[in-house]
């Protein structure tokens, strides 16, 4: 999908348009599809507890694994229709007008908007539906649970109605963000329970809330791959899988890890490992199986170590495109990103450009560290490659760049520690 948005357009997206009830018409059809595909991809059933009886308005957080998890809501909240919290790229992507008819509320992650909060509001309670929010932003990177908001307790709260929360499992496994190219057919399980009544809410204080939401939303999907007993044969269902493995857990290089076929090696030590087909890593000269969250796990500490130590600054040269609307993509040109413990701040090499004199914003761009909870990350966006956004209230940024120690991954550790420290302060 090219999403070129031709005439550079950079007017910022109406997020403060009213969102729309879910199109009678178009409801019909998104749960026929929602239900073919999943049912594809290995879904049987959704287990229902407690929603029986439910009317609209409620909320409902879902994890967000990947791809799938887009079309097992709607076979879940069937015969509601609902709204949904949507990044910005969907609407570039299916148009507008189409976007919003399905239901979608536009959002820039990790962006704190009050139109996005009167949004929810007016769903809820003027149109009657229930609204979704995928509270990680973003696919998982290796199977786990990626960061999630800390204030969900308090907007639940806020709005004051019931509160139901959708767990799947074997999304991540069909269609893993590092190889979303290629599906694999995976057992899938989905359910969504009642967590809250509006009474309970009332009594319940949000730390409580926040708690157990996050509990229902934990999931380690090779941990369930190996329970279940999923057999995956596919034969390069390891390629792609050194993105969010970049670091060797042998000789500790960075940027050196490749992988093709069912194999992850390390081109600066030639360590190797086997993935098997239930998604585990044998270590090919000790036979020693490790745990793909373990070893994500490992690195995230590696990061949090150099950080404490002072020496984490990440500069890589980057192409810039803007995405300020639902009109498609502007290209900036080239620039430069550098982050570290202040935040991120990116810089265009040519800003008399007549695109980067409309935008929005004033360069560099410059985004505390304590502003962002996470990093938008992006393994091989639109087949342009790895990518970094960086968003504002106005525009979305995404920066390329074909630098050997352009980490996205580190990055996203890196931003993810600097947030909660700061918060601490």
């Amino acid at each position: 999908m090219s999403l070129v948005n031709k005439k550079g357009d950079m007017t910022p997206f109406d997020m403060k348009r009213k969102p729309v009830k879910q199109n009678l018409l178009l409801a019909p059809l998104l749960w026929a599809v929602s239900y073919l595909l999943t049912r594809k991809q290995g879904l049987k059933k959704v287990e229902r507890v407690g929603m029986d009886g439910l009317k609209p308005p409620f909320l409902v957080f879902s994890t967000h694994q990947g791809f799938s998890d887009y079309f097992i809501a709607p076979r879940a909240l069937f015969p509601h229709r609902a709204n949904y919290i949507s990044d910005m790229e969907g609407f570039a992507a299916f148009g507008n007008e189409l976007y919003r008819q399905g239901g979608c509320i536009g959002k820039r992650r990790y962006v704190p908007e009050i139109s996005v909060m009167k949004n929810i509001e007016y769903a809820l309670f003027t149109l009657k539906q229930p609204v979704v929010i995928f509270p990680e932003s973003r696919h998982c990177d290796a199977g786990v649970t990626s960061t999630l908001p800390n204030d969900l307790g308090k907007l639940v709260k806020h709005f004051k109605v019931p509160v139901a929360v959708l767990s799947a499992h074997g999304s991540y496994l069909a269609n893993t963000f590092w190889d979303e190219e290629h599906t694999r057919r995976s057992k899938m399980s989905a359910r969504i329970e009642l967590l809250y009544t509006s009474e309970q809410i009332a009594k319940a204080p949000a730390e409580e809330i926040q708690t157990e939401i996050e509990k229902r939303l934990q999931y380690d999907e090779y941990k369930y791959q190996l329970d279940e007993n999923i057999v995956i044969d596919y034969p390069e269902r390891a390629e792609g899988l050194h993105k969010p493995l970049y670091k060797c857990i042998s000789c500790k290089a960075e940027g050196k890890m490749s992988s093709s076929g069912s194999t992850l090696k390390c081109t600066a030590c030639g360590k190797a490992w086997e993935m098997n087909e239930l998604g585990q890593l044998k270590d090919q000269d000790s036979g020693r199986l490790l745990h793909i969250p373990d070893w994500y796990r490992w690195e995230r500490s590696e990061t949090e170590s150099e950080i404490n130590s002072g020496s984490y600054n990440a500069v890589n040269n980057v192409k810039v495109e803007a995405l300020p609307n639902e009109k498609g993509f502007v290209p900036l040109g080239e620039g430069k990103l550098i982050h570290n413990c202040d935040g991120y701040k990116l810089f265009i090499n040519d800003t008399a450009q007549p695109a980067v004199k409309n935008s929005p914003d004033n360069f560099p761009i410059v985004i505390k560290s304590t502003d962002r909870e996470s990093a938008q990350t992006e393994y091989n966006y639109r087949g342009r490659g790895k990518c970094i956004v960086l968003s504002t209230r106005s525009c979305c940024y995404y920066c390329y760049s074909d630098d050997a120690d352009f980490l996205v991954t580190k990055q996203e550790f890196a931003q993810e520690y600097f947030y909660k420290s700061g918060r601490k302060r």
